[in-house]
């Protein structure tokens, strides 16, 4: 064998392997559907950070969330657990619930909710920001109520005001 047709032999090699082996599997991308309906076609996944279940949680707790950014969770309540505590009237025009407990996984966080008569907001390992608003008044301008770390704020009713309904809430640090 002569020294131009070895160095020829592994590129002749590659070449017959990728006609045997790479055909078929490049000849197989084809990302047109072929056959049937576009209603085969699965839907592009494009994230609208809406809450997951939030129409459930709605029926079962009173309390909608809308969306997030996946690091502010609604969490049992739990005295040992470090997490934000909201606290509301419950019963005859108030909610289901006299407490709702967040769980923050991140330094910060954000989530979009609605909850009325809202009336202290309460923090253990993580300073909050969150938007309220007078529940009678939709018109009214957004207050927005800072809560340090290990802290406690009363607001709305707590604080002498209007029932408030809470609409974001942030982890601040």
């Amino acid at each position: 064998m002569t020294p131009r047709m070895r160095r020829m032999l592994p590129v002749a090699g590659a070449a017959v392997l990728v006609a045997l082996f790479g055909g078929p599997v490049l000849a197989s991308a084809d990302p047109q559907p072929t056959g049937g309906t576009t209603q085969a076609t699965p839907p592009s996944a494009v994230e609208d950070f809406a809450y997951p279940n939030a129409d459930q949680i709605q029926r079962d707790k009173g309390i909608k969330l809308i969306k997030g950014d996946g690091h502010i969770t609604l969490f049992t309540c739990d005295d040992s657990a470090q997490q934000i505590k909201v606290q509301t009237v419950q019963g005859q025009g108030g909610n289901q619930q006299s407490a709702y407990c967040f769980k923050a996984t991140a330094k910060t966080g954000y989530l979009a909710l609605e909850l009325p008569r809202v009336f202290a907001l309460e923090t253990a390992d993580h300073p909050i920001s969150a938007d309220l608003k007078p529940k009678d008044d939709p018109s009214a301008a957004t207050k927005t109520v800072t809560v340090a770390k290990n802290g406690y704020q009363s607001v709305g009713e707590g604080a002498g005001g209007a029932p408030a309904v809470l609409l974001e809430l942030r982890v601040t640090g």
